[in-house]
């Protein structure tokens, strides 16, 4: 059935349960959401949108634009949400790449969205002026008959963030979005009386599928936030049971002094995603707040992977096990699946992390050639990350497989320095990257950010790890910075920094 019917299901015997809070205080049923959807499917499906057509949507997080998202798959059309931060070239390339029918954007990229994408139907979600979506869709209905969709039947395309190379359109089918949603609701016990604080964006994976999907599918509700806000989380925890968040989400509420465990009184989960979170920021807020936070492991290609358990040991440093109906492994450069559960600990043996499972995506738009590399022959999906499988059946990630650094033919994989020097007095966090050296291929350069008021000095860190580390894996020069750069999900982007010290 269409992912929008699956969703809706639980909701469908409740329609006047609320769904939405806005901040403004107004509160959004599910019979509200029905009918907005209605409206905008009606919209699109005037413009011209035909099953399959794609629509770009760069707006900024709304309930309007939620409703957009659930319009587009009632009508049938592939959603493409696009970063609001990007910019000519890149929405160029995007909308080039996917060829939408539909464009709906802000009113200041209009001059530019016509020169990209002349022939497309294009709006702006702005109350008033020409082309507004936001007003097309108030002269219609809300009555809409669902446009019927097979499982394999694309629901949206996601480009990839890009960290390490030009974006790719990751393919997401019905199929793939109903079967994680089902099982994320139920690996994490998600209920009708559960309330989420939605105060992430919605034209990425975690804030778009994960957090309102599972808030559909269990027919829950949510506070339906613009942006992280520490002191508005706070409040709102109060009559909440779960937040989802990016690591910084936590780190920042750390900061707040005030910030601890009666603030938490109704709450009952909080997961992080979309960045590693650092094991020192595990510990902080389970002493301060009493709750560990739960840590998954998912991707743009393929939804949400592994999950630390709901019931059960949450260990820093891990990504929990893997979920039902997904499976994970771990293959060697030399082709070798790793045995899992083998070992435990830094002696497992580290490679290349490939799954498989009714969540991943078919393949890449328009990329056939990209698909069979990205593939096995028997149907894994390669991540691109390395990892270990510990014997406990737990997950570890060490890094993406284009971090790997390779220094006078010996492997060093950044995240088992980085969580050395994540450790030292007075650091705050790091990254470690290779770098072009001229006897020795690559280079081991470590960039650190201080903790507030920390005077650090690199050569003293570097005798500190020379103790603990293989001479090999120590860093030859640590650059200390006020920040590290990071992508819109807050993702270290190491390409940045390997462009940055390249010429060291």
């Amino acid at each position: 059935m269409n992912l929008y019917t699956f969703l809706l299901r639980t909701a469908a015997a409740s329609p006047d349960a609320p769904c939405a809070i806005l901040p403004s205080g107004v509160t959004w049923t599910y019979a509200d959401v029905a009918a907005g959807s209605g409206r905008y499917a009606n919209a699109l499906i005037a413009s011209g949108l035909k099953p399959g057509d794609r629509v770009a949507v760069q707006v900024e997080k709304s309930a309007e634009a939620f409703a957009l998202y659930l319009g587009c798959l009632r009508a049938g059309g592939v959603f493409l949400p696009l970063n609001t931060g990007y910019q000519k070239s890149e929405l160029a390339y995007f909308i080039g790449n996917a060829e939408p029918a539909v464009i709906v954007g802000t009113p200041d990229k209009a001059a530019i969205i016509a020169e990209i994408a002349p022939a497309a139907a294009r709006f702006t979600m702005h109350e008033s002026g020409e082309n507004t979506l936001l007003g097309a869709q108030s002269t219609f209905g809300a009555d809409f008959k669902t446009v019927a969709r097979t499982d394999d039947d694309l629901a949206a395309i996601l480009y990839t963030s890009g960290t390490t190379g030009r974006s790719k359109g990751a393919m997401i089918t019905h199929r793939n979005l109903a079967a994680n949603a089902e099982t994320l609701v139920d690996f994490w016990g998600i209920t009708n009386r559960d309330v989420l604080i939605h105060m992430l964006p919605i034209y990425h994976v975690h804030g778009l599928f994960v957090a309102l999907h599972c808030v559909l599918r269990a027919g829950a509700r949510m506070y339906f936030e613009p942006k992280f806000e520490p002191k508005r989380a706070r409040a709102l925890m109060q009559t909440s049971t779960m937040m989802m968040g990016v690591p910084t989400f936590y780190t920042r509420l750390l900061l707040d002094a005030e910030f601890s465990k009666a603030d938490c009184a109704t709450m009952r989960l909080f997961v992080s995603g979309s960045a590693p979170l650092l094991a020192e920021t595990h510990v902080e807020f389970s002493a301060r707040t009493g709750h560990a936070i739960l840590e998954r492991y998912g991707m743009t290609e393929t939804g949400m992977n592994t999950s630390n358990p709901l019931v059960g040991e949450r260990i820093a440093g891990t990504v929990g096990v893997p979920l039902p109906g997904t499976r994970v492994r771990v293959r060697t450069e030399a082709g070798e699946i790793c045995a899992e559960g083998t070992k435990t600990g830094p002696d497992s043996e580290i490679g290349g992390i490939e799954v498989k499972g009714a969540n991943i995506f078919p393949g890449y738009w328009r990329m056939p050639e990209k698909n069979a590399e990205e593939f096995t022959a028997d149907g894994f999906f390669k991540t691109g990350d390395m990892g270990r499988l510990l014997a406990n059946g737990y997950v570890q990630i060490v890094g993406r497989e284009k971090d790997l650094i390779i220094t006078g033919g010996l492997n060093v994989y950044p995240k088992e320095i980085e969580e050395k020097m994540d450790a030292l007095p007075g650091v705050l966090e790091s990254a470690v990257i290779g770098v072009p050296h001229p006897d020795f291929g690559e280079a081991v350069v470590a960039v650190v950010v201080p903790q507030a008021g920390a005077a650090l000095d690199g050569a003293a860190l570097i005798a500190i790890l020379k103790t603990d580390l293989a001479g090999f894996k120590v860093p030859k020069r640590v650059h200390i910075v006020a920040e590290l750069p990071r992508n819109a999900m807050g993702k270290v982007q190491k390409n940045v920094l390997r462009q940055t010290y390249a010429a060291l």
